[in-house]
Parts: C-alpha cells; sequence; structure tokens
C-alpha cells in the first residue's frame, strides 16, 4: 500500500519596495525640506551643514548621525501635528511627481496576483504614510523622536535602512509562512533585504 505525503501549499505571496530611489526618481528628504522649509532656506542650510557632510565622507560620523544632525537643523521644535499635516501636504502635492510609473505599474500588477505589498524606508514614516495608505500599502520606515509635542529631528530607535530593514521585516513577518517573497531596491545598503527574497529586482524601474 503506497502513502502520499501531502505537501500544504498556502499560496501567500508578499513584495517588499525600498523608496528613495526605488519607487521614487530622487531621494525624498531634500524634497520634503524645500517643501516645509523653501528652497532658499534649503540650500543654506545645507551650505552651514556642509562640515557634517565632509565629516561623513572621511568617515569621521556615521550616515545616521549625518542624518539626525540634518532633520534636527530643519524640523526641530516643529510642533508634531503641524508636521504631519505638511507631510500630508507634500505626499498629496509633491509626491506624485516623484513617482516612477514603473513601480505603479508593478505593484498594480502584484495586487492583481494577491500580493500583499509593503514599503520599508529610511527616510520617516511621516511623509510616506499618506502615499503608502492611499494605495493599500504596508510601510515600515524611520521614526522621527517627538518630546512633548514638538519633533526633535532625532531617529526614534533605529534607522530603518541595511541590515535594520532585515530586522524591521522579520519582527512584523513571518517569512517562512510565503512562498514567493519579491523585495526591490536601488542601492547597496537594499542587498541585507534583498537576501530575503525569493525574487529580487535591482533598480528595475529606472528605464520605466
Amino acid at each position: 500500500m503506497f502513502k502520499f505525503k501531502l505537501q500544504k501549499v498556502n499560496g501567500k505571496k508578499i513584495a517588499f519596495f525600498d523608496f528613495d530611489g526605488t519607487i521614487t526618481t530622487r531621494d525624498s528628504l531634500p524634497e520634503i525640506i524645500k517643501f516645509l522649509k523653501g528652497r532658499t532656506a534649503y540650500y543654506t542650510g545645507t551650505l552651514l551643514n556642509m562640515h557634517w557632510f565632509m565629516a561623513y565622507q572621511i568617515n569621521l560620523i556615521s550616515g545616521d548621525l549625518l542624518k539626525e544632525k540634518i532633520l534636527t537643523y530643519f524640523f526641530s521644535g516643529m510642533p508634531e501635528n503641524i508636521f504631519q499635516e505638511q507631510c500630508d501636504l507634500f505626499a498629496d502635492r509633491v509626491l506624485p511627481g516623484l513617482i516612477r510609473p514603473g513601480a505603479i505599474a508593478e505593484m498594480d500588477r502584484l495586487r492583481k496576483e494577491g500580493f500583499e505589498m509593503v514599503i520599508v524606508s529610511a527616510s520617516a514614516e511621516n511623509w510616506i504614510r499618506n502615499f503608502a495608505k492611499q494605495l493599500s500599502l504596508e510601510l515600515i520606515a524611520t521614526r522621527l523622536e517627538v518630546k512633548n509635542g514638538l519633533v526633535t529631528g532625532k531617529i526614534e530607535g533605529k534607522n530603518c535602512k541595511g541590515a535594520q530593514k532585515v530586522i524591521c521585516i522579520r519582527e512584523r513577518w513571518d517569512l517562512a509562512a510565503y512562498e514567493e517573497i519579491y523585495i526591490y531596491g536601488d542601492t547597496a545598503a537594499d542587498k541585507p533585504m534583498m537576501a530575503l527574497a525569493t525574487r529580487s529586482f535591482y533598480q528595475p524601474f529606472r528605464k520605466a
């Protein structure tokens, strides 16, 4: 008598997308600063913080510390509710012009195939949240510290970049439960996350 071992197939699928440079045509941080503070303030602030950029280039400070210095300079002291309102306006008015059409087309295709979809970004969740919500995407992103109702500019917890993306993903999803895991990225910092994939896509929308 033959015994057949039945293999359970759940068919679950999930896709993780980096945001800046993958879904967007360029980094969203300079764009949100320009939107909130104006172009003159952005370029002036960049020049006044050039010593931090130089320190990063010669490995005197980390990328995370550089990011905090810039966030603190431009956003520290802003009431959280006003900051979020402005970030939501940015998502409605500016982000659509930064989005790669190929990324949206891919999301539409994956949605029809039954994929769950997640944005995983080092950018602050504040200015991505509305975009993700409009497209019914889950969101993992860097969180900014708020004290006494004011944005401090410091990162709450850890910057969601590089290996930290993997940690954040595993904290929320049991990847062993998924048959297909698609991951989309555009820089070396996305490589740890892309190693989780059953299929990975590097800079997939550059010509789309």
